[in-house]
């Protein structure tokens, strides 16, 4: 076993404003992308993808925005294998106090085939293009993408020529989740043996979760010598998504006794952003999910809570206070003060100024005359739904009014605020929530599909609230939108409105997207 009196440091690098940002519909604005590349730089990440600035003005924008406000963190930007943009990613990153630029290519024969290339002609672009990245910056990351299904004789060679043309970081992508633990680790182990310089370079891995191995593969190429981890937060990304930043950290926390590595994250950081990047995502949760679900430290069972009850570690591998979360959940009620508001909050993981503290207070009242207790997860709810996109808000909603029962048509009076100017209408429909949602419509006509509606219930009890998840669809444009309230119908009317006005900001966009294989 390695020697643990000096423990080796495993970087992470978070690509959830890039590739997390590709799954479809989780688009992320402007101020989004800001506060959480904020709250990623705040936690320790050592290396912030923040996105590809060749994809569009908005893109860029971001990225330099970013680049600018970065603190601590390596502030990483995308780029093809061309010099268009490579430059376009430098003039993004370069106002960074420590700036990186990513360039790919995919190495494998299905991706050789596309840009129609041979072996050699591949091999002089790579050299060419990683030479004119490492002219602009010191710093300089190469990735092999589909590099799993790689001959490795190919990747040998072509990871050799990126090193000698100046990489310091080498990515080696499983691009479409089709590896499994030990080949990952025998991946990284070959490069290492077999490359010249190999030495002198931090080797990296990027794993899809597509067979659900995405953290398994990636702690076994950190085993193997790998020394960057590529993740997100929940695991978002394309398909299936990528490793989860919080499930590789807290693996290799918890199993620190066989995994002796360390890495800089503060994992009391670890609930908040993930139920931020989850809000502004619209990608619900699931409740098992591993950390951060609204299980992972749910005890149901008798056998399970006497034990819990006796010594939590009989049940539980960590502490809810290590990643974050509260250890109680004692519900606040109407008779509560404001600052039993904001030492909760505190306790929640979010710190609030005073204005923020004064809207909530209000919200939090008005919840607490209808409910009996708050609970935790009705406070985090409030905060979830205070802190949407308020700068895209085309459509707000001021009224509604919904007739429903046993004898249809069920209707819906409604009164939004459309561009600063209020208009009602009174709709029917097959049910509440249709009537409403043909209320939006109505009022704001558009082709968009509805793929998605769902309702899950914040706490329990009949006066407990809903969050409802939609999904919508135009032109190959997806977008999402969430929203809890102890009225499931005003929540789903919220939740549908929030999409459509992410839709809206999608489909308006100056410049168009630059659509690319996924790069990692």
């Amino acid at each position: 076993m390695t020697d643990t009196t000096k423990q080796d440091r495993v970087l992470i690098f978070d690509t959830t404003l890039r590739d997390g940002e590709q799954s479809p519909g989780a688009t992320m604005s402007h101020e989004e992308k800001l506060e959480i590349a904020e709250m990623l730089d705040d936690m320790g990440v050592d290396i912030i993808e923040a996105g590809f600035p060749i994809a569009s003005q908005g893109d860029f924008e971001a990225v330099k925005e970013i680049a600018v406000r970065s603190k601590n963190s390596v502030i990483c930007g995308l780029s093809r294998a061309n010099k268009t943009d490579i430059d376009r990613c430098w003039e993004a990153v370069s106002h960074a106090g420590k700036p990186r630029i990513h360039t790919f290519i995919g190495t494998s024969p299905l991706h050789r085939a596309i840009p129609n290339l041979t072996m050699d002609q591949m091999a002089d672009l790579i050299h060419e293009t990683v030479t004119h990245a490492r002219n602009l910056c010191d710093n300089v990351q190469w990735s092999a993408m589909d590099a799993t299904r790689t001959e490795h004789d190919y990747l040998c060679r072509v990871v050799e020529i990126a090193i000698k043309a100046g990489a310091t970081t080498i990515n080696i992508p499983d691009t479409v989740g089709y590896t499994a633990p030990r080949e990952s680790a025998e991946l990284i182990r070959m490069l290492i043996d077999r490359v010249p310089g190999a030495e002198d370079v931090v080797f990296s891995t990027h794993c899809h979760n597509d067979l659900g191995m995405a953290t398994a593969n990636s702690l076994a190429a950190v085993e193997a010598g790998a020394r960057q981890v590529e993740c997100t937060i929940n695991g978002l990304g394309e398909r299936a998504g990528n490793a989860a930043l919080e499930e590789v950290v807290m693996a290799l926390k918890v199993r620190n006794d066989i995994m002796p590595y360390e890495t800089g994250i503060d994992t009391r950081r670890i609930m908040n952003i993930s139920r931020r990047v989850s809000q502004v995502s619209g990608f619900p949760i699931q409740f098992n999910k591993a950390i951060v679900g609204k299980n992972a430290f749910a005890h149901e069972s008798g056998i399970h809570q006497d034990g819990m009850l006796k010594n939590a570690e009989t049940f539980e591998i960590m502490r809810p206070e290590h990643i974050g979360l509260a250890a109680s959940s004692l519900p606040l009620g109407k008779h509560s003060g404001r600052a039993a508001l904001k030492d909760k909050l505190k306790n929640l993981g979010y710190e609030v100024g005073d204005n923020q503290l004064k809207d909530m207070f209000v919200r939090f009242k008005a919840l607490a005359d209808r409910k009996k207790e708050v609970y935790d997860d009705d406070i985090i709810a409030l905060m979830t739904d205070a802190s949407g996109d308020r700068v895209n808000e085309r459509i707000k909603l001021k009224a509604l009014r919904v007739v429903c029962g046993t004898e249809g048509p069920q209707s819906a009076e409604m009164t939004c605020e459309i561009d600063g100017k209020e208009v009602s209408v009174e709709t029917t429909g097959d049910g509440p929530v249709d009537a409403a949602f043909n209320a939006v419509k109505s009022l704001f006509p558009t082709k968009a599909r509805l793929e998605l509606y769902q309702v899950s219930a914040v706490t329990e009890g009949t006066d407990a609230q809903a969050t409802v998840s939609v999904r919508l669809a135009e032109d190959g444009r997806i977008s999402t939108g969430q929203s809890a309230d102890t009225d499931t119908v005003v929540a789903s009317v919220k939740a549908y409105i929030t999409a459509l006005n992410r839709l809206q900001v999608r489909m308006t966009k100056s410049t168009p997207e630059v659509r690319y294989t996924d790069a990692s």
